[in-house]
């Protein structure tokens, strides 16, 4: 039974016959990876300024998306890594590209970046700061949409959100980017109808700007604490909200000396060139969250020329503000003397030694190999990131030592910390030699530990003993006697010894014992100078479950005493000969 053709399968035959004999094949539509959704795949930097640089005509579509994309990466990469050192550079980094045409992108990684890091909120409304004194459309817009995401946040009862918003807020207040104003009803709003969350938030924000407001509306901040006390004396609350409101109470009784407003390194703004922004906390604003996506541009190479030439007159062709220019070539006299002083504090210099006695860098090295090994998924990771480092004269030892003491602060015994010492010691005799002297050395003050410490320390050693990988030789620095012994001595080889035991076996242990080659390392454990150190010995194995290694030491106690007989009795035949 036939069926009849469907028309899809005809649609391609009609084709063929319509297309002209010996024609070439009809190419498929080419996919621009730039328009594509995400770029289509990953293109590096390098890459997409070189594609750039191959479009002719600036005012297309691609040329701009492309550029687009070059600023979202130049903005992400100074946000992120701002601080009070780098502010100012890190500023000029900005504007060198158009941040007015992506004033959106760049007051979302802002407030991200700050969200992500509360701790550096002062430095973040610095930054903002110095951009809006000379762009105020960008304060302006970063502003409000940290007023949107804090109304947002109160609304759904999210503290941790309302909480990072309300600091930045805060810091901006503290700036002058913000008005006191938004700052009394940011309080008025949380205190209004208190709760353990809002009553959070409001003690938060006015640590950060309690100082600032001191300040400029004393009245204000005054009927706020008014309306604490309030809630402190009537409200029904619990004891940790009731110690945080004593606790802000304190602080304003110290005059916020530990929250300052503004710390020196970050007042780099006069007050003439300072731009704030009156915002209210009951009218209704718009993000503008279309500022976020591309948007083409007719008018793009006017504009850009027009943003070059305002960049010029913020930081000078050169790299340096107008106003620092007029400042150089008012005081050239003084730089010549300012050059002149250099010179002689440099050829001072060339001849003075500084020695620095802080040990700052070995306590940043410490640190450095503390995080690292806690970074590790396992000791092999660990032993290549440390070892493919460079050390200095003295820090090979030291970092043999620090192993020592991160498996000694260890809850309980970690065997991680074992096999990289093993690791360390197989690799260079440097290591090897630094983790026997170090078992001198913590034997020495093994009486300063706690129980915890020692156990991790003995179970270290153990397993260097017990895979060879320090000599054995290291023991010979423990006497077992009466007078020599403390009590953490005692507990230090009682646990050796069960690890090892644990380890190998009596048998095997037993045999490395008795070994003649190792006798130097045995001859404190298991003396035999003295009877009564070898009973002591004796006694002390024998207590501790591991007689079995005490033979030798028995029947050299027997021969002893049967020399002793031997000489008692001879004396006892000379003095009766003498008598007789």
């Amino acid at each position: 039974m036939s069926t009849p053709s469907s028309p899809k399968r005809e649609e391609p035959k009609k084709r063929a016959a319509e297309e002209p004999e010996g024609a070439p094949p009809a190419k498929k539509d080419a996919v621009d990876i730039v328009r594509s959704k995400a770029g289509g795949a990953y293109i590096p930097p390098a890459k997409l300024r070189m594609m750039q640089e191959q479009i002719g005509d600036k005012n297309s579509k691609q040329f701009q998306r492309m550029n687009w994309k070059l600023i979202k990466k130049k903005i992400h990469g100074p946000v992120n890594k701002v601080n009070v050192g780098n502010l100012v550079s890190i500023v000029r980094e900005l504007l060198q590209i158009n941040i007015i045409r992506a004033k959106g992108v760049l007051a979302r990684a802002i407030i991200q970046a700050q969200a992500f890091s509360p701790t550096f909120s002062h430095v973040y409304a610095a930054l903002v700061a110095v951009i809006n004194s000379k762009f105020p459309s960008i304060g302006q817009l970063l502003l409000t949409r940290l007023i949107v995401q804090f109304k947002r946040a109160f609304h759904f009862n999210n503290k941790i959100i309302a909480i990072t918003m309300a600091k930045f807020i805060a810091h901006l207040v503290n700036q002058q980017v913000a008005h006191e104003i938004i700052a009394l009803q940011i309080l008025i709003v949380l205190l209004e109808n208190p709760t353990a969350d809002s009553i959070e938030v409001a003690v938060s924000f006015l640590k950060e700007c309690g100082a600032k407001l001191t300040d400029v509306s004393p009245k204000g901040l005054t009927s706020v604490f008014d309306r604490l006390r309030t809630i402190l004396s009537e409200a029904d609350i619990d004891s940790r909200v009731q110690y945080m409101i004593e606790a802000i109470f304190h602080i304003r009784k110290d005059k916020f000396r530990a929250y300052p407003a503004l710390i020196e390194d970050l007042d780099l703004i006069d007050e003439e060139d300072q731009v704030t922004h009156i915002v209210s906390l009951e009218e209704s604003h718009d993000p503008e969250n279309s500022l976020n996506v591309f948007k083409f541009d007719p008018d793009f190479e006017a504009n850009e020329a027009n943003y070059d030439e305002v960049r010029k007159q913020v930081i000078g062709s050169g790299g340096e503000t107008s106003s620092e220019e007029e400042d150089g070539e008012q005081g050239s006299g003084d730089e010549d003397e300012d050059e002149e002083a250099d010179q002689k504090l440099a050829e001072t210099a060339q001849t003075q030694t500084i020695i620095d006695n802080t040990e700052q860098h070995m306590v940043a090295f410490r640190r450095k190999v503390f995080l690292t090994i806690q970074s590790s998924l396992d000791f092999q990771e660990a032993a290549h990131k440390l070892l493919k480092n460079h050390y200095k004269t003295g820090l090979k030892r030291e970092l043999c030592y620090m192993v020592v003491d991160c498996c000694a602060q260890e809850r309980t015994y970690n065997r991680f910390f074992g096999l990289l010492a093993e690791r360390f010691c197989r690799l260079k005799k440097e290591f090897q030699e630094s983790f026997e002297s170090s078992f001198r050395e913590t034997y020495e003050i093994i009486h300063r530990f706690d129980i915890t410490k020692l156990r991790n320390v003995v179970r270290l050693y153990s397993h260097l003993l017990a895979t060879d990988a320090i000599s054995w030789t290291v023991l010979s620095g423990v006497k077992m006697s009466e007078d020599n012994m403390t009590s953490a001595g005692r507990v230090f080889v009682k646990m050796m010894f069960q690890e090892l035991t644990t380890a190998w076996g009596v048998a095997k242990l037993l045999q490395r014992i008795s070994n003649s080659t190792m006798q130097e390392a045995f001859e404190g454990l298991f003396p035999r100078d003295n009877p009564k150190n070898t009973r002591f010995a004796i006694n002390f194995y024998t207590l501790i479950g591991l007689g079995g290694l005490t033979v030798d030491l028995r029947e050299h106690l027997k021969k002893v005493k049967k020399r002793e007989m031997k000489l008692l009795k001879q004396r006892w035949a000379q003095v009766s000969h003498r008598d007789a």
